[in-house]
């Protein structure tokens, strides 16, 4: 009787820790530079890979990035600045020039040189 008793709190404590921790992500929209579907897999895939990034999903239409983040391991500036690094325009921010050059021909807006 006591295991079961030890294991229904464990279980608790678990489910409780889990639901906190994803109490604990904020999320941030980002206006940004890009134009197509091509746009959309590299930035949500490149993104992926950055710590604190918990997921990101791009409305091509709007040019909207919605990306939700662990605000204790990456600020919302840091993730702008992740976004320009791949190579696309954050809000006011720049994209990198070098990356937006590595972009494939079909993402490059037309003003960027």
């Amino acid at each position: 009787m006591k295991r079961i008793i030890i294991a229904i709190s464990f279980a608790l404590i678990l489910i409780f820790n889990t639901t906190s921790a994803s109490a604990q992500n904020d999320t941030l929209r980002i206006h940004t530079s890009a134009v197509c579907n091509t746009c959309k897999e590299t930035l949500e895939n490149d993104l992926s890979f950055v710590k604190g990034i918990v997921s990101s999903n791009l409305v091509v239409k709007t040019k909207e990035l919605t990306v939700v983040y662990e605000p204790k391991k990456i600020s919302a500036d840091q993730v702008r600045i992740e976004v320009t690094k791949i190579g696309y325009d954050a809000d006011s921010l720049k994209a990198d020039p070098k990356a937006f050059r590595r972009l494939p021909d079909c993402c490059k807006k037309p003003h960027n040189e």
